[in-house]
């Protein structure tokens, strides 16, 4: 594993490595790469962790576009090449969208964070030329109390406060960590697994829905709504991601025969708060 702060690196699985890097080029672990299996890229700074600022906005691209740059150095550099790299991407490549079903094949959007994603997944794209297989994780919010989304989505309801934001009509595209770690897996050991994938439940749901499941499992109410000029207010060109979504499905994942362990949101949560 590769960390800019590896004295940080505690309580990771026995046999995790962690060496520094300095979140720009291949200088001082790129020669790791030679006789590695796989690469999961997922570097990339958070993308909710504040307004989008032009200046926030260039280093969320830059941040995603230094690592894939540094990946391909060290895979061009390496005598014995993996054999597949996992890159990262999200499921906002797709942009705001409606009621339709997104599959793989639906084109990007045209938004800030859609643009982000076409360069974030291009940022690796010349391993393919030089023999590597590469799949295309485009994962939506992942269900977990240690990190991501959930933590932040759940402390309104946390403190009495929880509600559909905006109309509620917008789609999330979710998935169980358990099911994030095992699509990875699976598309690492999956040789016919090569382009983009959806890492999403087989059954998003509405933000009302998620609402009312959330507030049920919390013991919390969740009928104060939030209007979507509040969030607009508080949070700039960033409520786009809570007032928009994607209804979309893990199609190819299904395709290739990988099972979910957790396919509704309402036992999916369950497992996570219990």
């Amino acid at each position: 594993m590769l960390s800019r702060h590896p004295g940080r690196g505690t309580g990771l699985p026995d046999g995790v490595r962690v060496e520094r890097w300095d979140a720009h080029t291949a200088e001082g672990w790129g020669s790791l790469v030679d006789n590695v299996d796989a690469i999961v890229n997922l570097a990339g700074e958070n993308i909710a962790a504040g307004r989008w600022t032009a200046k926030r906005k260039h280093r969320i691209l830059e941040s995603r576009l230094n690592a894939g740059r540094a990946l391909v150095q060290a895979v061009e550099s390496a005598t014995h090449k993996p054999r597949v790299i996992i890159q990262a991407s999200g499921i906002g490549y797709y942009g705001p969208c409606g009621n339709e079903e997104i599959t793989e094949e639906i084109p990007a959007g045209k938004d800030f964070l859609a643009q982000v994603a076409v360069e974030w997944e291009a940022s690796t794209a010349r391993v393919e030329a030089l023999g590597v297989r590469r799949a295309i994780a485009r994962t939506g919010v992942v269900l977990s109390i240690k990190g991501g989304a959930l933590p932040r989505m759940l402390l309104p309801f946390r403190l009495f406060l929880g509600g559909r934001l905006g109309s509620g009509q917008q789609w999330l595209p979710w998935i169980h960590m358990a099911d994030e770690v095992g699509a990875i897996r699976f598309l690492i050991d999956n040789d016919a697994a090569s382009g983009p994938f959806n890492l999403t439940a087989p059954n998003p749901l509405t933000n009302a829905d998620f609402s009312r499941i959330a507030g049920r499992h919390l013991r919390r109410p969740a009928f104060i709504p939030i209007p979507a000029f509040v969030l607009r207010l508080l949070f700039g060109e960033m409520a786009t991601l809570l007032l928009y979504g994607q209804r979309a499905v893990p199609q190819r994942l299904l395709q290739l025969g990988f099972t979910f362990q957790f396919t509704e949101a309402d036992s999916a949560l369950q497992d996570v708060l219990r």
